[in-house]
């Protein structure tokens, strides 16, 4: 029941004209003929029952650009399974036509020329007419949002999560699963649960003194939909304390919980669910794996990963949704509901196209007054790309947003090695374009931004690096707990990821001499985003805002400090 045909009709269409380079003022007119509104929204209606997905928008009300990542490496049973592709292969996979709609929206090859052509993507302003047109043609159509909604720009810092509230509220969202919105602390959480107009959920948000459920989210809420009764159960993100701080939200423990999901799915069929949907932030392997061990889910709608895939990934008889991150794109999925179980389903990945969408004038009305009080701000120029950087972050290794940030804590902060999380968060800036304040804090805005300085072994170094490569390449997802490999300014290093713990990361070298890191040696390394209570030093927004202001214009070159073995 899987049609690519849906969503990549019009690129089809239009790439046959355009074709894969020549872009400019011809090209972003000749796009936006060929593409329309109703084309972008066409869809044969199907079965019953709709579910309407969007998630990890990190707080992006506006359209943005924001190129996929070059470099998604699987291993174990997921080497070279999607998401695990990119570039080329994955636009054969999909069939997608080079130069495209979906080739810009789905891939990062020409991102630059692409991206002056087809425009920006995203703005929930656009989100919402997609979402009202879903629900003009199946008004009884099932909005869920899968987390990391309140979380990752400017006015969302310091509003702590309103504006972002305040307009998604607009969309009139069934429900909401949670990650990043717990770094704004469980008493605001609390805040913004106590006027939540839809379901909080997550079966797997425990209270970790009692070690049961927590009373602020409930873990499923039933809908009767097209005469069938659907149970959507929510899945936090699992690795809270871990990714993140946990003394933010100290009351709360997570976990996958696998036995008590399979619990909860037993219930709510045991209550009379047609249909189980699943609305998950634990990402997409993870979510694979979990499709394969509980039995009787029907859908599962993925984030976290922040994967976009045209098609469904199906594991036995459950789908598995990917609807991409910041916007980009709303999944729609139409289900056949009858005699007590899914009898096939239909699904469209949406491309979010800013300059073909209307937008919708009420809560684009809102959007502005939101903000508006930090408008000066939010458009303060800073500095400039130059016509040779891209500033993009999201893939395993080598983000130039993350490279920039790495190379302003060793210079502001006086330091010979300086980390950058793996964060797959924050869009992108083309090249010879202004950087505003509001850039800037779309690749750094978080709750716990203290830059620290520190003095770290070798040895201790290894330690993490080692670390965090297990937790990206661990063969079993359920050790894999999220984001991609940390950043590293200063230093050089191979790793091999077919090997484990201890033995993928060897190399290290210091670029500034050339020399081997020694473990005995003691080394000073600048970074930021501990999860440690109680870290101090300068806001990493200062920090690097006050690095591209002493640059003017900023030069990013491609890194080739890492070496990858056995991708």
């Amino acid at each position: 029941m899987i049609s690519r045909r849906d969503f990549l009709q019009a690129s089809m269409a239009a790439s046959a004209i355009v074709g894969a380079s020549g872009f400019g003022q011809w090209g972003k007119l000749a796009a936006q003929q060929l593409l329309t509104q109703d084309q972008l929204l066409e869809f044969d209606t199907f079965g019953n029952v709709t579910l309407i997905h969007i998630t990890d928008i990190h707080a992006q009300l506006k359209p943005i650009w924001f190129r996929e990542p070059e470099i998604n490496l699987g291993v174990g049973d997921n080497k070279g399974a999607v998401p695990h592709i990119t570039g080329a292969d994955f636009r054969r996979a999909y069939g997608i036509e080079d130069g495209s709609p979906s080739h810009y929206a789905l891939t990062y090859n020409d991102f630059t020329s692409l991206a002056r052509g087809y425009g920006r993507l995203g703005g929930i302003d656009r989100v919402a007419t997609v979402v009202n047109a879903i629900r003009g043609d199946r008004p009884d159509a099932i909005l869920l949002d899968g987390g990391d909604t309140w979380h990752g720009s400017y006015t969302c810092y310091h509003t702590q999560g309103q504006d972002v509230v305040n307009v998604m509220n607009m969309l009139k969202p069934d429900a909401m699963t949670f990650h990043w919105e717990f770094t704004l602390g469980s008493e605001r959480v609390r805040e913004h649960l106590s006027n939540l107009p839809y379901a909080a959920l997550g079966q797997n948000i425990f209270d970790s003194e009692w070690d049961e459920p927590a009373e602020d989210f409930a873990p499923y809420k039933f809908f009767e939909r097209g005469g069938a009764k659907v149970a959507v159960i929510g899945q936090a993100f699992p690795y809270m304390p871990i990714a993140n701080p946990g003394w933010m939200f100290p009351e709360y423990s997570f976990g996958i919980r696998d036995e008590r999901m399979q619990e909860m799915v037993n219930e709510v069929r045991g209550m009379g669910a047609d249909v189980v949907v699943v609305l998950s932030h634990n990402g997409f392997d993870v979510d694979k794996a979990m499709a394969s061990r509980v039995q009787g889910i029907d859908v599962i709608l993925s984030g976290h990963t922040h994967d976009a895939l045209p098609e469904p990934y199906l594991v036995n008889e459950t789908i598995v949704v990917a609807s991409g991150s910041n916007g980009k794109f709303v999944s729609r999925v139409d289900l056949d509901i009858r005699d007590g179980r899914m009898m096939g389903f239909k699904h469209k990945l949406i491309p979010i196209f800013a300059d073909v969408i209307t937008p919708d004038a009420d809560v684009a009305a809102a959007i502005d007054a939101e903000r508006a009080p930090f408008a000066d701000q939010l458009n303060e120029v800073i500095g400039k790309t130059a016509e040779d950087t891209l500033l993009y972050r999201r893939g395993n290794f080598n983000g130039s947003w993350d490279d920039l940030i790495c190379q302003a804590l060793i210079d502001e902060r006086d330091a010979d090695i300086s980390m950058s999380p793996g964060v797959r968060w924050g869009p992108s800036v083309l090249p010879g374009q202004e950087i505003t304040r509001e850039d800037l804090w779309n690749v750094t805005s978080m709750t716990y931004p203290n830059a620290y300085r520190t003095e770290m072994t070798g040895e201790f170094i290894h330690t993490i690096m080692e670390d965090v490569a297990d937790n990206l390449f661990n063969e079993d997802p359920y050790y894999q707990q999220g984001g991609d490999m940390v950043r590293v300014g200063g230093m050089g290093y191979k790793i091999d990821i077919t090997k484990p713990i201890g033995s993928r990361i060897s190399e290290m070298t210091l670029l500034k001499t050339g020399e081997l890191i020694d473990p005995a040696k003691t080394y000073v390394v600048a970074g930021w985003a501990s999860v440690n209570e109680g870290t101090e030093g300068p806001a990493i927004w200062d920090v690097v805002e006050n690095y591209i202001r002493r640059q003017g214009t900023v030069s990013v070159a491609p890194n080739t400090s890492v070496q990858v073995v056995g991708a």
